[in-house]
């Protein structure tokens, strides 16, 4: 999978791209991500399975996505806090809420990727009486 983590300069996406890149790495998932800018989103577009907005372009939001949806690419708007999440494992999450099972196997125990279980039908949680 193919982060593009946009921003308006490329500074601060580019700190997000490396933290959520190694989080990535770190939990076994063979996703990588690049900063792109509001002025290349155009092209970057077409590198991109996921885009996630810097909260300082909430305005353009909706713009980049429907952009983004001519291609099938998920767009997510980054909370304000997101550049407090020094290694990356947070926006891991956001992207990972954000495409469902289908962008890869949940991590095992071991940190590296396996099969992921369906969880078990109501009838079939034990219950205590």
């Amino acid at each position: 999978m193919r982060i593009l983590v946009v921003c308006g300069a490329g500074a601060s996406s580019t700190f997000v791209a490396q933290r959520v890149r190694h989080a990535a790495h770190d939990a076994g998932f063979p996703y990588s991500a690049f900063a792109g800018t509001e002025q290349s989103l155009p092209i970057d577009l077409d590198a991109a399975d996921v885009v996630l907005v810097g909260p300082h372009l909430a305005h353009a939001v909706e713009r980049i996505e429907r952009d983004a949806a001519a291609r099938g690419t998920t767009v997510v708007l980054l909370p304000p806090d997101i550049f407090t999440d020094l290694d990356g494992t947070r926006t891991l999450a956001l992207v990972r809420d954000a495409v469902g099972p289908a962008g890869g196997p949940a991590p095992t125990a071991g940190g590296t990727p396996g099969p992921t279980a369906a969880p078990p039908a109501a009838d079939q949680i034990p219950t205590r009486d």
